[in-house]
């Protein structure tokens, strides 16, 4: 599936973190030609998140394992110093184990760096709209966490419930669309959270797309 055309995307700003600068190279180049904007590179976690503070990207790709301050620690510190800001993780290891971590760390998406550009820029238009990425290889990986176990199934509300979550609507914003307080949509998800045996809601969004629950 090719990249948004440049004329349909809307303007998204991004820093680039890699502490490998071919890397920086090829992906700006690749996201520049496909309309996205590039605010800053850096080589370490600690000048990503001084880029971030600084210029208050849409979406910041950084390296899981960065000199100074890794991924999963930037993530932590965008979230507090600009949560504006999406943290996508781009990492050359597939890890179940890793990809949690980055969830719960707040990263928005987790990509693979051996998969095509066009899956990136996917990710980044989809953590730009507020949504959750994970790519295909990772959120296998997720699903087998409670492979063998039996699950009981999702409930209507429950995956309507995750469903807007993964659309990047809040609590009170699902709650609005369906006429339900605020406190019965975290209900709902925390019953799907348990169900799934995921850790946090964004896992369990993770877990229902790979498994087709919800679309």
């Amino acid at each position: 599936m090719a990249t948004t055309p440049l004329h349909d995307r809307p303007a998204t700003t991004c820093v680039i973190a890699d502490d490998h600068p071919p890397i920086i190279d090829a992906v700006g180049r690749y996201l520049s030609a496909a309309g996205f904007t590039i605010a800053a590179t850096a080589l370490d976690g600690e000048a990503a998140l001084a880029a971030i503070v600084e210029h208050r990207p849409v979406v910041c790709i950084a390296d899981v394992r960065m000199p100074r301050v890794d991924g999963l620690e930037l993530a932590r510190k965008a979230a507090a110093a600009s949560p504006e800001t999406a943290v996508l993780l781009y990492s050359g290891v597939s890890d179940r184990g890793l990809v949690t971590d980055a969830l719960d760390a707040g990263a928005r998406g987790f990509a693979l760096k051996d998969a095509p550009l066009d899956d990136l820029a996917r990710a980044i238009d989809t953590v730009a709209a507020g949504g959750l990425y994970v790519d295909p290889v990772l959120a296998a990986a997720l699903a087998t966490a409670r492979r063998g176990d039996e699950r009981k199934p999702l409930s209507e509300r429950e995956r309507q419930v995750l469903r807007m979550l993964a659309d990047g609507s809040s609590y009170a914003e699902i709650g609005s669309a369906l006429s339900l307080s605020p406190d019965t949509v975290r209900a709902h998800a925390q019953r799907a959270m348990t169900k799934l045996g995921a850790r946090t809601r964004t896992q369990a969004v993770a877990v229902a797309l790979r498994e087709a629950m919800i679309g």
